[in-house]
């Protein structure tokens, strides 16, 4: 484990300044902490993992990328230079576009909406489209994958332009974040956004009562609609101490008996950002603890040793570069951003991809096949892994309801990926991602952040945008004031806030 790195001091950011201070990584109790000293306020000590063992496994996957090489030069370094500058040592696997801060919920952890910021962010589509064409101008990759966000984007009147044109510049998945409560009420709405081209919803799911998700009604009805649009869904819960983290393994039993329409779960848990602060200490959550209890909430049949970090599939995005003959995007960010799996279920029984699947065995022989400069032994490679692909399958312990090995082979070895979709339909992704926040930011970290937002003022990595302000400062100079968005659209801010128990929200 890298013991030194870079962060900054927390209070000094408090106070409008983001100072850069010497940090280090810690092993406490089988826990990871990150310390760090500011002159002025002191020391600061963050829980960055509570599995030390773990933490450490997943340092091999430590990826430097080829980055994005038009980028914005140096000047003050990292994090000064965001817009992305060519320092950053990865590049956008996921672009998010925040195209409006008003919503109609006001959720505590929100990390924007037009209510807490007093003011209105609503970029016209002229302004959106320049930004998509930004992130589709990077080289050597450009971004592929968009999600809209906000704020809540149904509120737009003009998101199918959005998607269509999205689309049509070529991204290959588009996803759209949204808490489900506008079209949970308009099947017409979900089965236009699916035909614009919009491929999944990001769905903000956070328990499965009442009092963890107060719009559960809402939350089964969009289900519905979605299902019978065809439009598939993830669930995204964000997980919070001692309110939500109770219910993490029925949530993932929930989308499995919704399989033929949900398609992951991605939990996120809590970061000090919007109206979450420090003084909510006892609301932190590291992603360790998500995994622990994910582990006791389903009876150890998903186990800690089941997830792997995202660089863990790097292997398949250079031997897809291989069989294309042009650049992929590469998974470089740090291995402790998050964790995933794949879940299938037969009879009632829950099945981790690694319960039948060599999985470390495999990206392995990939490697050795991506790594090999000699044509001709890549090819042997090729042939004696097609041939032996069986090796890798304990077909006693795998699903039924998939050709498992033909998959494999065709996606795999011959580059024919026409069979990943019924895997991805039979198969549940669970997986997250812990946002960085001023108390636990590590700048090796950020400097390898494949998630990006592309706004105004360049492309910026997720947890500058959000965890370090210049979010918000982008789209406060952006802005109109509310009272100004009133008199325009002839209407009050508040009157689009969902009031439960209101007929008007059924």
């Amino acid at each position: 484990m890298k013991e030194k790195t870079q962060s900054i001091c927390p209070q000094c950011f408090k106070e409008g300044k983001i100072n850069v201070i010497g940090a280090k990584r810690i092993i406490e109790n089988n826990s990871v902490y990150l310390i760090k000293f500011c002159e002025k306020h002191g020391e600061f000590k963050s829980i960055i993992s509570t599995n030390a063992k773990q933490y450490i496994d997943f340092q091999k996957y430590w990826i430097d990328s080829t980055g994005v090489e038009n980028g914005k030069p140096v000047i003050n370094g990292c994090p000064f230079d965001c817009g992305i500058c060519k320092n950053h040592k990865s590049q956008s696997v996921l672009t998010n576009i925040f195209v409006t801060n008003r919503c109609n919920l006001r959720c505590s952890y929100c990390f924007a909406n037009a209510g807490a910021e007093g003011y209105i962010y609503e970029p016209s589509l002229e302004e959106i489209k320049k930004e998509l064409q930004l992130v589709r101008n990077e080289k050597p990759v450009s971004s592929k994958a968009l999600q809209i966000t906000g704020g809540e984007p149904t509120m737009r009147d003009d998101l199918l332009d959005i998607i269509e044109y999205a689309k049509k510049i070529g991204f290959a998945h588009i996803q759209l974040n949204t808490n489900g409560i506008l079209l949970s009420k308009d099947f017409s709405m979900v089965d236009k956004i699916r035909k614009a081209g919009c491929n999944t919803v990001y769905f903000s799911f956070d328990g499965l009562d009442k009092k963890t998700n107060p719009w559960l009604d809402q939350s089964f009805k969009f289900i519905e609609n979605c299902r019978k649009a065809g439009l598939g869904v993830v669930l995204v819960p964000v997980v919070i101490k001692g309110e939500n983290d109770h219910q993490l393994g029925d949530i993932i039993k929930f989308a499995l008996n919704n399989l033929d329409i949900i398609r992951g779960v991605n939990f996120q848990p809590v970061s000090f950002v919007g109206k979450i602060n420090e003084e909510d200490k006892n609301k932190r959550i590291s992603f360790a603890e998500v995994i622990q209890k994910v582990e006791e909430q389903t009876d150890f049949a998903i186990k800690t040793s089941d997830w792997r970090p995202p660089g863990f599939v790097n292997p398949i995005s250079k031997l897809i570069e291989l069989f294309k003959k042009e650049p992929q995007v590469e998974f470089g960010c740090s291995p402790n951003c998050g964790a995933a799996t794949y879940l299938f279920y037969e009879n009632e029984k829950i099945m981790p991809i690694t319960s039948f699947l060599d999985v470390d065995a495999l990206m392995k022989a990939i490697n050795e096949i991506v790594n090999q400069e000699n044509k001709l032994k890549r090819v042997e490679l090729l042939v004696k892994i097609t041939k032996d692909i069986g090796i890798f399958i304990n077909k006693d312990k795998a699903p039924k309801s998939i050709p498992l090995v033909k998959i494999l082979v065709n996606s795999l070895i011959r580059g024919d990926y026409s069979d990943l979709a019924e895997f991805h339909k039979k198969s549940l992704y669970i997986g997250g991602m812990w946002f960085q926040d001023p108390w636990n930011l590590d700048l090796e970290r950020l400097e390898r952040c494949v998630i990006h937002y592309t706004t105004p003022d360049g492309v910026i990595p997720f947890c500058s945008y959000n965890g370090l302000d210049y979010g918000s400062k982008i789209r406060k100079n952006n802005s109109i004031s509310i009272d100004d968005w009133e008199r325009k659209n002839n209407k009050k801010l508040k009157d689009d806030l969902w009031k439960r128990n209101s007929s008007l929200n059924d």
